[in-house]
């Protein structure tokens, strides 16, 4: 759960702060006291489907293609991790390990999300990859490249009680949260900068409508790895929403 900041003076927030410590977290959407979290277009805080396309504002050359061997950019890498980025083969730089749950979304490409019964199936292009997330129960394959994930709406806590923040979506506001994990060793990016088996990766999607009708969906990522990493990783990603399926072009990934 996130709370969202409040752009207020200073006195305002000391005011608040009693009040922010008392309020019990908002958590995930449940089906209920005790119940596990509802899936299905119902439930949703906003609608997430549809066909999106990467838009690539910043690291442009590294989404693109493949860095230099070694470089690891703004990954807090540790030297364990440093050493395995040091040691990997250019010729992979196809190679689907770079298609796992740590570095699908970074790649250039389009993502396509629907519902699946009570469950969402995110398609992408790039690799030809797919994960379906059910609500409450988790779903995966353990050492697959998509990992197990389980899925939950978090809604966004008020500061007060009896007011309402705004939200990011519908429904009050809140993300669609994704926490994966026993993902099979992959790479962050194409330059074999790596993430190991033990890796938790936590997303947070949100949807922004934009003023004359385009869509962003903002996606907040959180990695920790205690093989390849010195602390939490944090990136983000958007997409736009397309209006239908124009250049939409599934390209296998090399299994290398």
């Amino acid at each position: 759960m996130r709370l969202r900041p409040l752009a207020t003076s200073g006195i305002v927030l000391l005011a608040l702060a009693g009040a922010l410590n008392a309020q019990p977290p908002a958590g995930p959407l449940g089906g209920g006291r005790g119940g596990p979290p509802r899936g299905g277009p119902a439930a949703a805080l906003f609608d997430p489907t549809g066909y999106w396309v990467a838009q690539i504002t910043e690291d442009w050359k590294e989404r693109i293609h493949a860095a230099a061997k070694g470089d690891v950019g703004s990954i807090p890498v540790s030297a364990a991790g440093r050493r395995e980025a040091a040691a990997w083969d250019p010729a992979s730089a196809t190679s689907c390990k770079a298609y796992g749950v740590g570095g699908i979304l970074r790649m250039p490409g389009r993502l396509h999300i629907t519902w699946q019964g009570n469950n969402l199936k995110m398609e992408y292009d790039a690799g030809t990859q797919t994960r379906v997330l059910s609500f409450g129960t988790p779903s995966g394959e353990a050492g697959s490249l998509q990992g197990i994930s389980i899925a939950s709406w978090d809604r966004l806590a008020p500061a007060l009680t009896g007011f309402t923040l705004g939200g990011r979506g519908g429904g009050g506001g809140g993300s669609l949260k994704v926490v994966t994990t026993q993902a099979g060793p992959g790479y962050f990016a194409r330059n074999g900068v790596p993430y190991g088996a033990k890796a938790t990766f936590t997303e947070y999607y949100d949807r922004q409508d934009i003023p004359g009708g385009d869509a962003l969906l903002v996606v907040t990522v959180e990695v920790t790895d205690p093989d390849y990493l010195n602390g939490p990783y944090w990136y983000s990603v958007h997409f736009k929403k397309q209006a239908d399926a124009t250049g939409w072009n599934p390209q296998p990934c090399d299994a290398r």
